[in-house]
């Protein structure tokens, strides 16, 4: 990296007396101090100054599918402009996206404008920028201004994100953020410090604050076999979804499988999502999915009102079969998050 004159200094950060900063932006709040780096590893202090290390600077540039995120109630069938950086706040033990996520080599990284990265995603058709495989928060000053921009030229904007973000950090973000796919990583504090390295309420405050900020919320929870899946966890986060934000909401179960520090814990059992798929069910969720198992049933859309077959999906593929302008065209009910998409 070149002298802090040439980098990009860091917003949501407080300077201190004693020559250390306190970082805003996610709710580590980081004490940083002089020649150190936050946990995310991408924001450091120089001389009493935070600087963002990352701004501009992509490891990753993709077209995907909106489902592959996955979002199945946001511009369905549509693709999105995909964007990565490297660093997390988070220390997985079974990262899937670890190569860049817990990565500090930023000898590979390429450097992207903002305008640049908004005129590509018009040219290649897509409806909607995400930035996504690896925490978006600790990105705060490239994604704002890049979604500012995007918004303003008719882009839907997307974050695939862990939740860590400060209450503040998101009052920035909202005016320029339509969907917020949110991981819910389990229901106990317990998880996420000992796999984590976090805490659960920050997540679930900060999902709250998205949905009741007017965004598009959906829920992703990567479930882990003897680690996650107990069923009165399970119910107890769809309880608290359906209370909190809504029956609406879209809820994922996907499928773990062996990576990182955890290539010795067994691959998900589909038997263990269905029985998520089904404790949702019960407890008043409209929309559950199964995901990270192809061409099973329980990824397409049903009506909640009179459950007529609206989007049929297979992989990251889908095709719509009873849905118009946000309705369902046997009932005419209005689906959440779909009025106004693409049908």
């Amino acid at each position: 990296m070149g002298d802090a004159e040439e980098l990009h200094e860091a917003e949501m950060y407080r300077k201190e007396e004693d020559g250390s900063v306190t970082c805003a932006l996610c709710s580590h709040r980081c004490h940083i101090k002089e020649g150190r780096r936050g946990i995310c590893g991408v924001r450091e202090n120089r001389r009493g100054t935070l600087y963002a290390l990352t701004y501009g600077k992509i490891s990753a540039e993709a077209i995907d599918p909106i489902e592959k995120k996955p979002l199945f109630h946001y511009l369905p069938g549509t693709t999105t402009y995909s964007l990565g950086g490297i660093g997390c706040n988070f220390r997985c033990r079974h990262c899937q996206n670890w190569e860049i996520s817990q990565s500090d080599d930023f000898s590979h990284l390429a450097f992207l404008k903002v305008e640049d990265a908004v005129a590509r995603a018009l040219a290649s058709g897509c409806r909607s920028i995400a930035w996504t495989y690896n925490e978006p928060t600790i990105w705060h000053e490239y994604t704002r201004e890049m979604a500012a921009r995007a918004r303003a030229k008719g882009l839907g904007t997307v974050y695939v994100t862990n939740g860590y973000i400060t209450p503040e950090a998101l009052a920035e973000m909202t005016p320029h953020l339509e969907a917020y796919r949110v991981d819910i990583k389990a229901f106990t504090d317990d998880f996420y410090r000992t796999v984590c390295g976090a805490h659960l309420d920050p997540v679930l405050a900060s999902t709250k604050q998205a949905y009741e900020a007017g965004m598009h919320v959906e829920t992703v929870t990567l479930v882990i076999p003897g680690m996650n899946d107990d069923p009165e966890d399970i119910r107890d986060l769809c309880r608290w979804v359906v209370r909190e934000l809504g029956p609406e909401v879209p809820m994922h179960f996907t499928a773990f499988h062996p990576d990182y520090h955890m290539r010795d814990t067994p691959a998900t059992p589909v038997a263990v999502l269905e029985r998520c798929h089904a404790i949702a069910r019960e407890e008043g969720v409209q929309y559950p999915y199964l995901g990270n198992v192809f061409s099973h049933p329980a990824q397409h859309t049903h009506c909640h009102a009179c459950g007529a077959l609206l989007i049929e999906r297979d992989a990251f593929h889908s095709r719509t079969v009873g849905l118009e302008n946000g309705r369902c065209t046997a009932c005419g009910e209005t689906i959440p998050g779909m009025a106004g998409k693409r049908g």
